[in-house]
């Protein structure tokens, strides 16, 4: 992502905790766009993730600090380092958790361009499934912003659809999701390979693998869902 010598400065006050911007957009009048931090509406959205597990090992540090029962701690963490950022740089920091929820997957498929994979999770050329959004920046000023690209979308490209085919339960499908029978699979004794190595559909996906989440970054993710 290109832009202002303050957008590169953002990016790297991200970087020291291996996060980093993933695009962002200058809203339109016609957007519905989120109070600033001001009253008014923002002008200019900024979107922070991870690309691949660089956040890793600065969570594992943070959370080694911190009591053992602290409830989402990932989330913790994100809303933490985002939200410093956001005061240093004048924005409002917001998370994909905050109710009302806010569109984040429009607005990360309008910042990058990208398009969902048969498994819902965004396919990026290079990160593959492997990366997520943590939050985003909301700016009361426009900013200079490259236009976002038009990637090949790998998806398009796979005929085979190996994402569909790995899953015991057919959590994913044409039809979506079976949030509900994918639950039950993982909560249940024959879900082990799933909590411990991660979402079998999601690790057959052959692109990013160089970005592959580690087993216990996975297991973490898996862990998470169970509980809900």
């Amino acid at each position: 992502m290109s832009g202002s010598p303050g957008v590169d400065e953002i990016d790297a006050a991200l970087a020291v905790h291996g996060l980093a911007l993933r695009g962002g957009f200058n809203f339109s009048g016609e957007d519905a766009a989120p109070p600033g931090m001001l009253d008014d509406p923002a002008r200019c959205v900024l979107l922070v993730g991870n690309a691949g597990a660089a956040h890793w090992p600065h969570f594992h540090q943070w959370r080694s600090r911190q009591r053992q029962d602290i409830e989402n701690p990932l989330d913790t963490w994100c809303r933490e380092v985002i939200g410093a950022v956001g005061t240093r740089f004048g924005a409002r920091a917001v998370s994909p958790s905050d109710k009302p929820y806010l569109p984040f997957q429009q607005w990360a498929i309008r910042a990058e361009g990208l398009k969902p994979s048969p498994v819902g999770i965004l396919m990026h050329p290079q990160y593959g499934l492997w990366h997520a959004y943590r939050g985003a920046l909301l700016f009361d000023v426009v900013l200079e912003l490259a236009e976002a690209s038009a990637p090949v979308h790998l998806c398009d490209d796979c005929p085979d659809k190996p994402c569909l085919k790995a899953c015991p339960v057919r959590a994913h499908s044409a039809a979506g999701f079976d949030y509900q029978g994918c639950l039950a699979h993982v909560r249940s004794s024959a879900g082990g390979d799933c909590m411990t190595g991660g979402c079998l559909d999601r690790n057959a996906c052959p692109h990013g693998a160089d970005y592959r989440y580690p087993a216990d970054m996975q297991a973490f993710h898996m862990r998470a869902f169970a509980r809900t």
